[in-house]
C-alpha cells in the first residue's frame, strides 16, 4: 500500500491510497476555501446514560445532487471544485465537510446537564473513482487495499488525543438515508466508546473473564461447526447469518481468531476477509437482481488506552428489507422499548442467500 497525505485549501487533510507509488504532483481540491472549524458539542442524556451529539451545521449538507455536481467525483473543472483530484489514486480519505465530531470543537454551552466539546474526527472514504460502481463489484485486490486503508486509519486515528473508538461503516441506498450515491463509506473517531459497541464489549469482557476465551470467537466457531447459517467459510474468515439475527438478511463477517482490529489482521486474513466481504455483497445484489440497501458496521477494539483482550473485529450488516419490496421499519417496540421483533427466523432466510451463486474472481 502506498499513500500520499495532502492538505486542502480549507485545512482538511486528504489522504490518497494506491497499490503503486503515487506522484507528488496531486492537487488537494475542496468545494470550500473557508477555514474548516466546525464546533459540535455533546449533551449528556440523564435517562439513557449516553452522550448525544449536536451538530447544527450538518442540516445543510449535500443532499442527493445530480451527477454533474457529485462532490466525490474527480475534479475536472477548477470552477466547480470537488473533494478529490484527478490522478492514479484508488481510494481517497478526507475529513467530512459536515462532521458530527471535529478536533476544532470548543466551548460547549453551559447547561443544567453535563456538556462537552464534540471533539473527534469524521472521515469520508471514497472507495473508487467510478461513480457507477459499488463496493461488491470492486476487484478483490481493490477490496483488500480498502481493508489496508481501514487498518491504516485505525492506527492513525487511535493515536489522536481524545479518540476512544474508531468506527468504520457504510450506508448504502436511500432506504437507509444515503445522501450521495458515489460508492463511499465513513469513519467516525469518537471521544468515547459508543453505546452499541460498549454494550457488546461489556458482554465480551464478562465472557472472557469467565471462560478464558472470546465470546465472538466461540460464536464463530459454533456457526462454522453447525454449518446451517454459513455463507462463506475460508481458511481465516467466516461469513454467516448469526443465530441471533435481528434483521431478516443480517450477516456477520469475522476472522476465526480473535483479531482485535483491522490493523491486527495478517496479510492472509486481509485477503480472506476481502473474499468473504465480496461474497456477501454479491449475494445481496443477486438476491433480487437489484442494488441491495444496507448499513455495514465494523466493531473493533477501543483505542481508549486500556487492554481489550475480549475484543474481536467483526462486521455486522443491517439490511433495510425484510422481504422483497417491504422495508423493515423500526417502530414502537424497537425504538420506544428497545425490544426488537424479528419478522423471520435466520435458518429460513439464510437459505435464500445460500442459493445465490456468485463468482468473486470475475
Amino acid at each position: 500500500m502506498h499513500k500520499r497525505v495532502l492538505t486542502k485549501p480549507d485545512g482538511r487533510p486528504l489522504i490518497l491510497y494506491a497499490h503503486e507509488p503515487l506522484p507528488d504532483t496531486f492537487d488537494a481540491p475542496s468545494p470550500s476555501a473557508a477555514p474548516h472549524a466546525p464546533n459540535a458539542h455533546l449533551r449528556w442524556h440523564p435517562l439513557r446514560g449516553e452522550w448525544v451529539a449536536y451538530a447544527g451545521h450538518r442540516q445543510h449538507r449535500t443532499f442527493l445532487p445530480p451527477a454533474e455536481y457529485n462532490p466525490l467525483a474527480v475534479q475536472t473543472d477548477g470552477a466547480h471544485p470537488t473533494e478529490v483530484p484527478r490522478g492514479a489514486w484508488e481510494i481517497a480519505v478526507f475529513e467530512n465537510l459536515f462532521p458530527t465530531f471535529a478536533m476544532s470543537a470548543h466551548d460547549p454551552p453551559q447547561l443544567s446537564i453535563p456538556t462537552a466539546p464534540g471533539r473527534g474526527v469524521c472521515e469520508v472514504v471514497v472507495f473508487t473513482q467510478d461513480a457507477t460502481a459499488s463496493l461488491g463489484r470492486l476487484p478483490l485486490a481493490h477490496i483488500e487495499l480498502l481493508i489496508d486503508v481501514w487498518g491504516d486509519r485505525y492506527e492513525a486515528l487511535s493515536a489522536l488525543p481524545d479518540v476512544a473508538y474508531v468506527f468504520p461503516f457504510e450506508n448504502r441506498g436511500v432506504e437507509v438515508g444515503v445522501t450521495l450515491h458515489h460508492p463511499h463509506g465513513q469513519i467516525y473517531a469518537y471521544p468515547f466508546v459508543p453505546p452499541v459497541a460498549a454494550r457488546e464489549l461489556e458482554h465480551q469482557r464478562v465472557y472472557f473473564e469467565r471462560e478464558g476465551r472470546g465470546l465472538v470467537e466461540d460464536m464463530v466457531t459454533r456457526e462454522v461447526s453447525e454449518g446451517v447459517r454459513m455463507l462463506y467459510e475460508g481458511t481465516h474468515v467466516a461469513a454467516f447469518m448469526p443465530i441471533c439475527a435481528r434483521y431478516s438478511y443480517e450477516v456477520w463477517i469475522a476472522p476465526l481468531r480473535a483479531a482485535p482490529s483491522f490493523a491486527a489482521l495478517t496479510r492472509e486474513e486481509r485477503r480472506d476477509f476481502a473474499r468473504a466481504l465480496k461474497t456477501v455483497l454479491l449475494k445481496y445484489d443477486g438476491l433480487w437482481d437489484m442494488p441491495f440497501p444496507y448499513i455495514l458496521a465494523f466493531h473493533q477494539a477501543p483505542s481508549d488506552g486500556a487492554a481489550h483482550p475480549e475484543a474481536h473485529l467483526h462486521a455486522e450488516f443491517y439490511p433495510a428489507y425484510r422481504m422483497r419490496g417491504r422495508l423493515k421499519y423500526l417502530a414502537g417496540s424497537e425504538i420506544g422499548a428497545g425490544v426488537f421483533t424479528a419478522d423471520t427466523v435466520p435458518e429460513e432466510k439464510v437459505k435464500e442467500l445460500q442459493a445465490v451463486q456468485v463468482n468473486v474472481d470475475a
